[in-house]
This record gives structure tokens, C-alpha cells and sequence, in this order.
């Protein structure tokens, strides 16, 4: 049985066809500048070159209509026609609080999406357009949502409940929802195999940094509370979004400047984090060569965002109550040994004992790691997420009748003898 996973953005859409009874990828690929123009392709297949071909897009349809075509193309595809992919399954930002776990999509779920857009219109769209275009071009096989708020709907009121007027939450939706909830689940089941432990014993803080950066108290395998809110814009610093600030600043400065709420708005999440303290590096990569550099402006950039990560850590911590483990996870935080030294910097009074050669080679390896001194009491672990993974094994669980919460779903990376 053949899954294909679609990660669908307003300008791109990343994509991986599994094999679920070899339990293998097939292909996997990459359609950037969709419906911008100069739309390209970029399809992996294991033991192949990547395949790279232009092929104008102007809408998600056209999009999700040349990446079904690349699988089954003769020189460069896996399939010999599209009717050999059994489902797909397709990754949502928001669910709202009507969605706590992956569902088949039909005409209400549809619906229900629509109504649900406000709550994050610019990754709903694309998400909801995605969904649209495979239904239309595969109406015949299963589609699924996999929601990345999801995971975090376990959150107790007192964590998910903003200190505004309670009409708000009960007219308009106003809560925390937390995203990058595949991502966190997936931490949550491989640390627990790498401790030893059941998943449904283990309390973790887990941390996902890439452009947008997460945090998740896990107690006892479910997610307490997450440091992203209504959207992703609150929580940590992040590339260009600004995280936790004074909410009192917004009013100011749109008084002081005369910004409209759609200008303030762009400023907060594109103009903000590192790229507004730096006030010119929308690249990762230039903040840290101008840190090196002795730009003081980088320096001061990533040493923000480390004692902000480090702050959070302390307060899920207290949170969630003795600590099994700190897992770091996507770009940023498998890739830099530095920022995960920074971030974990004079932490060693909650029990955490770095191992510096350990956390260095953890970046060279690319591989689950761990990090901490063997004597440390609270270990820390870097992981590669595999967000796609979980929503193949959860298409497959709706298709077998076997999806339930997650705790009680027997995923496949849950289990001691799974190599990632």
C-alpha cells in the first residue's frame, strides 16, 4: 500500500510517497514558487540523482498535478500510474479545538476547515487548497488531516486559557493552541524508547528550532503546555518572528508610526527575531558568519534567543516536575552544536550536565543522540523529527480502523526495534 503525504505552504509543497507494507520511502521531493512563477521541482528517489525540472504552477492544482506526474513519469518516477497510491495524507496547521486527532476528510471536515481559516489564514489556505486539488485530481482513495494542533488539544484550561475577556475564548476562539504537533509527538514516543522508559511515564521538555521555534511540556507522554499560542507568532524568537513581547508596544508604536493592524502584523512576523535585531540577515547562516565576525547586533541576536529558550526550559520544568529528558529537534536545533551549548548554558543546577564532545558530534552525526554526561541526572537527546512519518502511520491507522489517541496508538517509532 502506497501513502503520499503532502506539506502544502502558500508557495510550496514538500511530499513523500511511503510504502507502508515495506515500511520504505519510495520518493520524496520538493515543488518550490508556486503560483510566483518560476515554479521547480526537486524529486529524490533513494539510490537515485534528484531530479530537478521547471514546470510553471500557478495554482495548487497545477502544483499537486506535476508532482503526481513526476512519480509516475517514466524516467524519473516510481509508479506506473497514480492508482497505485492507496491514500493521502495531509498535513493542517489548525484544527481548532474540533479536531484532537487525525480524520478522514469528506465534505463536512471540509467545511469545518473553512470555518476554522480565520484562525490562521495563511497556513489554512494553502493547506485547505492542497486538499482541494488531490480530491479533485484522486477523488476515488482516502484523504486525511493530520493536524498539527492536535497533540497539544491534552492542555489543561489553566495553560490554554488566555487572562482576556473570557467572551473572547467563548465567541471567537481565543486560546493557545500550540503547533508542530507531529513534530513534538514524534520526540515525545523516540525519547521514550532511548530513556527506557513508556512514553505514557515520561515528562520532557521538547524544543523544535527552525524558522519558527517551539517548545512542548510533555508530563507523562501528552502535551501540557506549548509555547506557540493562537498562532505561531507567540513563544520563542525565532527568524523573523518576534515571540514573547510587552503587548503594550503594539498599541505605542502603532500610534508613534501610524501602522495599520496589517502593517504591524507583517512587522511582528517578518521583520522581527533575528532578522530585527540584526536588522538586516534574513539568513540564519549571515547572523551567525557576523557573530563570528564580531558583529555585535549577531551576537546579541543569539544570545537572545538562547536565554530565552533556556527561560523556557526553567518554567516547563517547574511545569511539568522531575524531568526525564530535554530533546532538541529540526534545523537549528540538530545542526548547531553552539546554540544548543548557549541554550543549555548554566542549567546544571536543574540537573542537566552538558557533555560538550557529545553535543559536538551530535551536529557531525545527523543521528539520535545523546548529549549529557552519563552521571548527568536529566538527559538531553537530539532527534531527527520525522513529521511525515507520523502522518503515514496515522492515514494508515484511520485506513486499518485502528486510530485512536496517541498514547494509546501503537506507532511504529514507538517501539524499542524501530531504526529510524
Amino acid at each position: 500500500m502506497n501513502i503520499l503525504t503532502l506539506n502544502c505552504w502558500s508557495h510550496s509543497i514538500r511530499y513523500r510517497l511511503f510504502a507502508w507494507d515495506r515500511r520504505a520511502i519510495l520518493a520524496e521531493g520538493t515543488l518550490e514558487r508556486v503560483a510566483i512563477g518560476d515554479s521547480f521541482i526537486n524529486h529524490r528517489v533513494p539510490g537515485r540523482d534528484t531530479f530537478c525540472r521547471d514546470e510553471e504552477c500557478g495554482d495548487h492544482r497545477s502544483a499537486v498535478a506535476f508532482i503526481l506526474a513526476t512519480l509516475t513519469d517514466p524516467g524519473c518516477g516510481v509508479l506506473a500510474d497514480v492508482g497505485q497510491i492507496a491514500a493521502i495524507g495531509h498535513r493542517v496547521v489548525h484544527g481548532g479545538e474540533k479536531f484532537h486527532r487525525s480524520v478522514m476528510v469528506d465534505g463536512q471536515v471540509l467545511d469545518a476547515l473553512r470555518d476554522l481559516q480565520h484562525l490562521a489564514p495563511l497556513h489554512s489556505a494553502p493547506n485547505i487548497a492542497g486538499i482541494e486539488a488531490a480530491r479533485g485530481l484522486l477523488p476515488d482513495i482516502p484523504h486525511v488531516a493530520i493536524f498539527d494542533t492536535a497533540f497539544h488539544q491534552s492542555m489543561p484550561e489553566h495553560a490554554y486559557i488566555y487572562p482576556l475577556p473570557y467572551e473572547w475564548y467563548e465567541n471567537y476562539g481565543i486560546r493557545r493552541y500550540g503547533f508542530h504537533g507531529p513534530s513534538h509527538l514524534y520526540l515525545a514516543k523516540r525519547a521514550a524508547v532511548l530513556l527506557g522508559k513508556p512514553a505514557s511515564a515520561c515528562n520532557l521538555v521538547t524544543i523544535h528550532i527552525d524558522r519558527g521555534v517551539s517548545l512542548c511540556a510533555i508530563r507523562n507522554g501528552v502535551s501540557i503546555d506549548t509555547s506557540m499560542g493562537l498562532t505561531p507568532l507567540e513563544g520563542a524568537i525565532m527568524g523573523t518572528r518576534c515571540g514573547d513581547i510587552d503587548p503594550g508596544i503594539l498599541p505605542f508604536m502603532m500610534q508613534e508610526t501610524n501602522l495599520s493592524a496589517r502593517d504591524m502584523e507583517g512587522v511582528l512576523n517578518q521583520k522581527s527575531g533575528l532578522c530585527g535585531i540584526t536588522g538586516r540577515y534574513l539568513d540564519r547562516r549571515h547572523t551567525l558568519e557576523g557573530a563570528l565576525d564580531g558583529d555585535e547586533r549577531c551576537r546579541l541576536a543569539l544570545e537572545m534567543e538562547a536565554y530565552r529558550l533556556r527561560k523556557y526550559i526553567g518554567a516547563y520544568l517547574a511545569a511539568v516536575g522531575p524531568l526525564d529528558g530535554v530533546v532538541f529537534t529540526a534545523g537549528v536545533g540538530m545542526t548547531e552544536w553552539l546554540a544548543r551549548e548557549r541554550t543549555l548554558a548554566e542549567l546544571g543546577c536543574f540537573g542537566i550536565r552538558l557533555d560538550r564532545e557529545r553535543n559536538r558530534n551530535a551536529s557531525q552525526q545527523g543521528a539520535e543522540a545523546l548529549i549529557t554526561a552519563d552521571d548527568s541526572p536529566v538527559r538531553v537527546l537530539v532527534i531527527p523529527s520525522d513529521e511525515e512519518l507520523v502522518f503515514v502511520e496515522d492515514v494508515a491507522a484511520i485506513l486499518a480502523g485502528k486510530h485512536d489517541d496517541h498514547l494509546s496508538c501503537g506507532y511504529l517509532f514507538g517501539r524499542p526495534d524501530f531504526v529510524p
